[in-house]
């Protein structure tokens, strides 16, 4: 197996920090690694030294296998806002398609439309700047997993992507054979792809083989070795240090080497392993919380002809754990803000004449939304929102500007000697952890918490599941952290795209299986009903056979129903159920003819963008359907 890339002894420090310190490690084809730290311990500056875009203080070597192609995905992607999203991939791609001949230029186009198309972004004219952050993010993979590069870099590739996205990528780098290197903070996305897991601690670089699970036993393994050594080594030093005491030292040339090998044992017994934690002790606790919450009546809300949320009505109630998923763009951001009063009256319309009118107006609706229907907070609400663009701060300040408490920030892993540090120095997940104190430590009752896994670390992550778990008020999360939602809530709302909104009792793992259960369901059910027409076929004379078949068949579809349903109802069920056996023969038709490499370009193009036609009425459909059946 051939060695991608082999690294010794590179080097990272801001200032005083040093960040890691002449680490070195291997790399062999076809691993894939998920690399594990702390923040702040320099993850991304170590993926930005082996993407070439940041030296090692210290020099070192960095042995790429010659002739291998790298691609590297940042968190951030650079691009034109006033360009398309094809247009944008294809002028980052210059310097890989700059030797491609017009026949493997062409198969690099396609691969481009088919990753866009795998991740529903069909609208290749689209213009980056219209695009949201997971949008983007998209873009940034397309690009990436187009190249068909022989090694990924990847720094968080799962920020900001919605559920659906994350599937997708997963399920790409786990069937591929590539070799990457990705920091990830998704347990799950991290099992299902990665065969390695690399953790930088204390300066030194550990590698496991296995999964997640696996990486938690060994490294309590090591630790609790090291220390167990740690113990031998005090007890020789305790003897030692009795005939230091005892006896007189300077008169051998043996002594004199006895005293200096005291003095290294004195070094090693000192190096105790242990390992910080953020505690969350000092910030147990809510605001008493009455019987009413937050109580939602028939409310609607519509920004220009776009419809955001059509009719719900819902009480929210204490102690409750509820995790909002949904596609980028399908409103949840938009339900938060509705729930926490971010809307203002100037950012709103509450008559639907008056919003009809300014509709008319040529300057359009000036940024206003309608709401309509109610939405009723109670009194003794304390709302503690944690939300996606993080913490607002000045240029000038420091930590201690925003927390003015040095115990707390010593618990939640901020130093004496970090106290004065701008916070623009941090690194992402620094602001985070200081954002998320911000938030805890003013004890709410209703904890809101939007995509609160981005940038943290799996330390971190561990521990604020634990502490959510017995957070004593509600909480409502929305995440595309699967490990997350379902260690903490009890059920879904799943925002369907146009306003509709689905309440699933269970956790996002149930949800997922539950889809594939009814997808295989509807897929027997299909071979059944050909196999039941060959039948009838041949029987087509036997009229009393024909009638007693139907009679039985309609008593145990009624027994199957687990409501009754109007006739309207019914006929909408039947049609529903026909239409996504029709669409997933549809879809499956042209997957194939777009893996077949051989369609034109413009049939490529229109068979992509019905591709993600068909994918957004299938989730449309199912969960009507979902809503019927139930």
């Amino acid at each position: 197996m051939a060695s991608y890339l082999q690294i010794e002894n590179i080097s990272k420090s801001y200032g005083p920090k040093v960040l890691f310190e002449n680490i070195g490690f291997n790399i062999n084809e076809g691993d894939k690694i998920a690399l594990i730290a702390p923040n702040g311990t320099g993850k991304t500056s170590l993926m930005r030294i082996l993407a070439g875009k940041d030296k090692s203080d210290s020099g070192g070597k960095i042995l790429f296998l010659k002739d291998i192609r790298i691609a590297f995905l940042e968190q951030e992607y650079d691009f034109d806002p006033e360009m398309g999203i094809f247009d944008q991939i294809m002028a980052h791609s210059t310097a890989y398609t700059a030797h491609l001949d017009e026949e493997h230029m062409w198969e690099y186009e396609r691969r481009v439309r088919q990753f866009l198309t795998g991740f529903k972004l069909t609208d290749y004219g689209q213009k980056m700047k219209e695009l949201s952050g997971g949008e983007i993010k998209r873009v940034a993979l397309a690009e990436m997993l187009a190249s068909e590069a022989d090694f990924f870099i990847m720094d968080e590739p799962t920020n900001h992507l919605d559920i659906d996205a994350i599937e997708f990528l997963e399920g790409y780098l786990g069937r591929s054979r590539c070799t990457l290197l990705m920091v990830t903070h998704d347990r799950y996305f991290l099992d299902n792809v990665c065969n390695i897991i690399m953790e930088m601690d204390h300066g030194a670089v550990y590698t496991y083989r296995g999964n997640y699970m696996n990486y938690l036993e060994k490294r309590e393994e090591r630790i609790s070795n090291y220390n167990a050594e740690t113990d031998k080594v005090r007890n020789i030093l305790r003897r030692e240090l009795e005939w230091i005491r005892s006896t007189p030292c300077a008169r051998t040339g043996k002594a004199r080497y006895r005293i200096n090998a005291f003095h290294e044992l004195k070094d090693r017994a000192e190096q105790t392993y242990s390992q910080k934690q953020i505690s969350l002790s000092d910030v147990q606790g809510s605001a008493r919380l009455g019987t009413k919450i937050i109580n939602c009546k028939d409310t609607s809300f519509f920004y220009g002809d776009k419809c955001y949320l059509d009719h719900f009505t819902y009480n929210f109630q204490r102690y409750e754990k509820v995790g909002i998923v949904g596609g980028n763009g399908a409103g949840k951001s938009t339900f938060i803000n509705l729930l926490t009063g971010n809307y203002t009256p100037e950012m709103v319309c509450t008559d639907q004449d008056e919003y009809s009118r300014l509709m008319k107006e040529p300057a359009g609706i000036s940024g206003k939304g309608l709401l309509t229907g109610a939405i009723e907070r109670g009194e003794s609400l304390k709302i503690g929102y944690y939300h996606q663009k993080g913490i607002e701060f000045n240029p000038d300040d420091t930590v201690l500007d925003i927390v003015n408490d040095t115990r707390l920030l010593g618990r939640f892993l901020f130093p004496h000697e970090m106290l004065n540090n701008k916070v623009e120095r941090l690194s992402g997940g620094e602001k985070r952890r200081l954002y998320l104190l911000t938030i805890l430590m003013k004890q709410p009752n209703l904890l809101i918490l939007d995509e609160p896994t981005n940038d943290l670390d799996i330390v971190t992550l561990n521990i604020l599941e634990e502490y959510l778990k017995e957070f004593n008020g509600t909480l409502v999360i929305v995440s595309h952290d699967r490990h997350f939602l379902d260690k903490l809530v009890d059920h879904l709302f799943i925002f369907c795209g146009d306003g509709i909104v689905k309440d699933f009792i269970g956790t996002y793992s149930e949800y997922r299986e539950f889809i594939k259960d009814y997808e295989a369901e509807q897929r027997a059910k299909e071979k059944a009903e050909e196999k039941a027409a060959s039948g009838r076929a041949a029987k087509r004379g036997n009229d009393s056979t024909s009638q007693g078949t139907s009679w039985k068949a309609s008593q145990e579809n009624a027994k199957e129903k687990p409501r009754k349903l109007t006739y309207k109802e019914q006929r909408e069920l039947e049609q529903i159920e026909k239409d996504l056996e029709a669409l997933g023969k549809e879809k499956a038709a042209i997957e194939e003819s777009l893996n077949s490499g051989s369609l034109p370009y413009e049939e490529l193009q229109k068979a992509s963008e019905r591709i993600g036609e068909i994918i957004s009425l299938t989730e449309e459909k199912e969960m009507r359907w979902l809503e019927l059946s139930m």
